[in-house]
């Protein structure tokens, strides 16, 4: 039997043109896992086959965990004071072994082993296959379809298969067996049988890969694409940006003619592609973003990342775009939210916001509305600002002397004061079961208390978007705190059901 195995190991070495050692480990694992099968539990096995005789040994292992771990898999570990009676210097993750009867080669049966070792050799080959394709650095896959599997494509390149799922695919894309295909790389997943290269061709990253390789000048440093959005096989979106004054990144970028962005148009199923100059300021940014569209003016809010765009009427439909495809392409690429307005909603949302404040000086600065006008024409906007801006700033207010600002500013820290002692006062009042529900924090306790919600069933009891409109969470976590404080009315109803 051994000199049988000497000889299957060399007849598949020669086969294969592979290494003797990688077919006798191949070897040793085909042995090991037919001895497993001999015990019930889940064992560890080691063969060992010597590579002169063929001869091998056969041993039961079992690793050493620590003692406070415990035993995730009793036939396979051993704690660490329980093996050191057996082996007084082990230590944590050694083995302790323990021969066992070997077992014959013609028990498994010749093909047998031949299949597994033939198996692992395969393994070995995609690995090394996989390795060198990949070391080679290349973001594109480049590949013919091969077969379809499950919905997803198959794409094959050499001897290395890739995997284009449904979801990455350019939609209304008919992409057929044996028809030529281009992909990003995107990940390799080993556990994908066959075909471990995942693909995408939806992917933002893929439309800013097939522009480093239409335009030289971005391999060569002078453009640099600093983000792209795209609404695959419709529209997409990329800003674009010169390290090199002599160089215009867009018309690069289009090429004579439209030849560089033609190509890659063509490549993404008529995909159109807006080219944008990036700017440092978000404002100029969006503005370009938002073209063809002709923006009148905008508003940062910085706290919010938000900007409210106002576009003339007739550029309201283009700023907006198409089911609104184009504003929402430019917010993914600025990465600011933005709000379309018209001159006429712009101005009611002014005059929304200024009422506001001028109701909340005249209120709580006890002003009346035409000092509350002036603090608002001077840019204040809250109490806070009043009460802490420094007093240099508002002694320049033409309209204001020096006992008039400092009046102001006592009379905004006092409100302030008066605020922050309520609020306390308010969360002392908040029940012990509204303070215990999951996801519950402070700030979250002081937004209900405010709202006048201090147990858990007022919480319980209010609708999502009113929840929303107190905590300013998405309506997912709204929901979820709702129905964790909703839970305690099933289990009641439950007992009662079980109790009756």
């Amino acid at each position: 039997m051994n000199r049988e195995m000497l000889m299957l190991v060399d007849a598949i070495s020669r086969e294969k043109s592979v290494e003797r050692d990688v077919v006798f480990a191949a070897v040793e694992s085909a042995l090991a896992q037919a001895t497993k099968k001999l015990y019930a539990g889940d064992v560890d096995i080691r063969v060992a086959v010597d590579r002169d005789s063929g001869s091998y040994e056969t041993f039961r292992r079992w690793l050493v965990v620590p003692d406070e771990a415990g035993l995730q898999n009793p036939d396979a570990e051993e704690l660490l004071m329980d093996a050191r009676e057996r082996i007084a210097d082990v230590e944590e993750g050694e083995y302790i072994e323990e021969g066992v009867e070997s077992v014959p080669i013609g028990r498994i049966g010749a093909m047998a082993a031949k299949q597994v070792i033939l198996q692992k050799i395969r393994d070995a080959e995609r690995e090394m296959l996989l390795n060198d394709f990949m070391s080679r650095g290349d973001n594109i896959f480049v590949g013919t379809v091969k077969r379809l599997d499950k919905g997803d494509l198959i794409v094959e390149s050499g001897r290395v298969e890739g995997r284009l799922k449904r979801s990455e695919m350019i939609p209304k894309e008919n992409l057929r067996t044996g028809d030529r295909v281009r992909a990003m790389i995107m990940s390799v997943d080993l556990t994908l049988r066959g075909a471990p290269i995942v693909l995408s061709r939806s992917a933002p990253e893929y439309m800013m890969e097939l522009f480093k390789h239409e335009v030289p000048e971005i391999e060569q440093g002078l453009l640099e694409i600093k983000s792209c959005a795209r609404d695959p096989g419709s529209r997409a979106k990329i800003a674009v940006l010169s390290h090199d004054k002599r160089v215009d990144p867009i018309g690069t970028c289009v090429g004579v003619r439209g030849t560089r962005v033609n190509s890659v148009t063509n490549e993404l199923a008529g995909e159109r592609v807006d080219i944008v100059l990036w700017s440092e300021d978000p404002a100029q940014f969006v503005i370009g973003a938002l073209a063809p569209a002709n923006v009148s003016s905008i508003v940062v809010d910085e706290e919010r990342h938000a900007m409210d765009v106002v576009v003339d009427e007739e550029n309201l439909a283009i700023a907006i775009g198409r089911g609104g495809q184009n504003v929402r392409l430019a917010s993914e690429l600025t990465g600011w939210k933005i709000n379309i307005m018209d001159a006429t909603e712009s101005a009611q949302k002014n005059a929304d916001e200024t009422g506001s404040i001028r109701a909340l000086f005249t209120e709580k600065l006890d002003v009346d509305e035409e000092v509350a006008d002036i603090l608002i024409a001077e840019g204040f906007t809250s109490l806070e600002e009043v009460a802490y801006v420094p007093i240099q700033e508002m002694l320049e207010i033409e309209s204001f002397d020096e006992d008039t600002v400092n009046e102001l500013r006592a009379r905004a820290k006092d409100v302030l004061l008066t605020l922050e002692i309520a609020k306390e006062e308010g969360v002392e009042t908040v029940s012990q079961a509204l303070r215990d529900i999951e996801g519950i924090t402070p700030e979250l306790i002081a937004q209900l208390t405010e709202a006048g919600v201090h147990t858990r069933d007022d919480l319980a009891d209010l609708a999502t978007d009113e929840l929303t409109d107190i905590t300013g969470q998405t309506a997912e976590e709204a929901t979820a705190l709702i129905m964790t404080a909703r839970a305690h009315w099933f289990t009641s109803d439950a007992d009662e059901e079980s109790g009756s």
